[in-house]
């Protein structure tokens, strides 16, 4: 096989730009170098492309110890100062005889996980890992994945959605909506974040407030949805025109949920590889994770959550991310891995599928 080259693309302007990076390195160390050649491309927060060298350094530092040890603004300024020190412009972005075959995205969050990096590189004619456009942008919105889950039959929480326009025009009719509609606790979510951004679980509807303004600063569309009681179960998906599941794990939250504290900083959810349920529920979270799959056209890859109460048998949709982490915590490649799908296997196989697709038509 000859060696390809590999655009790995990383940072970002959302606000999982360190978790990216983080991915990122995890990626860079793993890939058969024997078959690819990483060229990294570093977004800033801004939206500024640099490759080559500057790019390599960021991609070599140690977040995960700066944020458990420190703070993500400390990250954060380590960064801006490499960027002054390396006095480097910003890459003059051209793909046209670059060489480059094919690109790793590894953007997770707002202007990569969304539809707006895959419809440039389809403009570009760069294939890349993971889902098209249309499935990146209906996927990245909550709202949206729930009205395709349920057209396929797969159960979703209650909730309703709100824009930031008619909340600021009467909160006080809202806030009593919520009130008359759900029992407490709910969660209060935008519709467009991932990593748990901007989540609030509220107890009281003197609490409300708070987290809507709070979940209205990250999105001007939110979610309110009520408490589903069960596991969190998650599988991984693998795969294009004939997608396979990996084994589902259980996520055990060290907080009061699954938030990106607990995620990332503090690490301090506990995980089950295979997931503590009986086989024939598993099998059918599997099934159920195939079903929302393909219901929103992903190819590829995605992380499909859920909620299963083993007493009921019920399972209930949470959300998919469709680029979901690949840090040495993250659960989409600790799946594959107990499924008997090793991490570089994995990458191989996310690159065998991004150079799959026969033409880039967004889908």
């Amino acid at each position: 096989m000859s060696q390809r080259t590999v655009a790995l693309l990383f940072g970002g302007k959302s606000t999982e730009h360190e978790i990216s990076i983080i991915s990122a390195r995890s990626i860079a160390r793993t890939i058969n170098s024997e078959h690819y050649r990483i060229v990294p491309f570093y977004i800033t927060r801004d939206g500024l492309w640099y490759a080559g060298g500057l790019a390599g350094e960021i991609l070599e530092l140690d977040l995960s110890s700066i944020m458990r040890t420190s703070s993500r603004e400390d990250a954060e300024e380590l960064i801006r100062r490499k960027i002054l020190a390396a006095g480097q412009k910003p890459f003059d972005f051209n793909f046209t005889g670059s060489g480059i075959d094919v690109a790793f995205i590894v953007l997770h969050g707002s202007y990569g996980e969304d539809g707006r990096i895959q419809g440039f590189l389809d403009t570009v004619g760069i294939p890349y890992t993971g889902c098209g456009v249309a499935a990146s942008a209906v996927a990245m919105d909550k709202a949206l994945t729930k009205l395709c889950a349920a057209d396929a039959g797969v159960a979703t929480a209650p909730s309703i959605t709100l824009s930031e326009p008619d909340y600021k025009a009467s909160p006080e009719s809202v806030h009593e909506l919520i009130v008359r509609q759900f029992v407490f606790p709910v969660f209060v979510k935008p519709a467009s974040l991932g990593s748990s951004v901007g989540i609030s679980k509220v107890h009281h509807a003197g609490d409300l407030p708070r987290a809507l303004q709070m979940a209205f600063g990250h999105d001007r569309k939110v979610l309110v949805e009520a408490l589903v009681t069960g596991s969190e179960i998650e599988v991984a998906v693998l795969g294009n025109d004939r997608p396979v599941a990996s084994v589902p794990g259980e996520i055990q939250p060290g907080s009061d949920f699954y938030d990106f504290q607990d995620k990332y900083i503090h690490n301090s959810a506990k995980t089950f590889i295979p997931a503590r349920l009986p086989a024939e529920l598993l099998e059918e979270v599997q099934r159920n994770a195939i079903t929302v799959y393909k219901a929103l056209g992903c190819r590829g890859m995605s992380r499909v959550d859920f909620f299963v109460n083993e007493a009921t048998g019920s399972i209930v949709l949470n959300e998919i991310n469709t680029i979901p982490g690949f840090t040495d915590i993250s659960m989409y490649p600790q799946l594959f891995e107990a499924s008997g799908i090793p991490f570089s296997g994995l990458i191989d196989k996310l690159l065998h599928y991004a150079l799959e697709k026969p033409e880039f038509t967004g889908a």
